[in-house]
């Protein structure tokens, strides 16, 4: 409750809230995937990012995890000698056949994929909103109300080609901290960031005056 789209946010949320000096990105996917966040280490702007997230900002309906995959690698410095990881929040319902791929090539340029399984594996129809109600359930070209479930043989098989693990959501837990506790494993990296101030002159109102 209330949905896995908000619980996801919140999870991620206090995942944020317990990075220090990491950087973070974010990737929203459905049937296509776009970089919402690209990688940095203002985490007040991430959480802001992150708030902004609906199911309104992806047109194209689905779940292409290799694609969300391939997004998040190319995201990263490949010269940049920190570690570095992607972590997949989904159903694991993969409506394209090459996640499995995409996670074994992230893998082998260092970087390490887990999977989060936010779903039952008994299956709920998709809800649809409208300004925030509630209107009915999503529904295929035959009117038939769209089942989703929980996929955990799709996830644990793209976590074991990232060099990852797979971890199932629960009511009370996301399995977030879990993975961070192994994320805090990984190499460190200096970086760098540049401030830069832009003043405009406005002694002119005073001269006027």
């Amino acid at each position: 409750k209330p949905n896995r789209l908000e619980k996801s946010k919140r999870a991620i949320s206090k995942l944020v809230e317990r990075l220090h000096s990491d950087r973070i990105g974010i990737v929203v996917f459905g049937g296509e995937a776009y970089t919402q966040l690209p990688l940095t280490s203002d985490l007040s702007a991430a959480k802001l990012f992150l708030r902004t997230v609906s199911t309104d900002i992806i047109p194209t309906q689905g779940t292409n995890i290799g694609a969300a995959i391939k997004r998040c690698t190319k995201s990263f410095d490949e010269k940049s000698a920190a570690g570095k990881a992607i972590i997949i929040i989904t159903d694991g319902e993969n409506h394209q056949e090459d996640a499995v791929e995409a996670a074994n090539e992230a893998n082998e340029k260092g970087i390490q994929v887990y999977t989060v399984g936010m779903a039952t594996t008994a299956g709920v129809p998709i809800p649809l909103y409208q300004n925030g109600r509630k209107i009915g359930f999503r529904k295929d070209k035959e009117g038939n109300s769209i089942v989703t479930r929980l996929n955990e043989s799709t996830l644990k098989e793209i976590a074991t080609a990232g060099d990852g693990y797979y971890i199932r959501a629960t009511n009370s837990d996301a399995g977030l901290n879990q993975i961070l506790d192994e994320l805090e494993q990984l190499d460190k990296a200096e970086i760098g960031t540049q401030l830069f101030t832009d003043y405009e002159d406005r002694f002119q109102y005073f001269v006027a005056i």
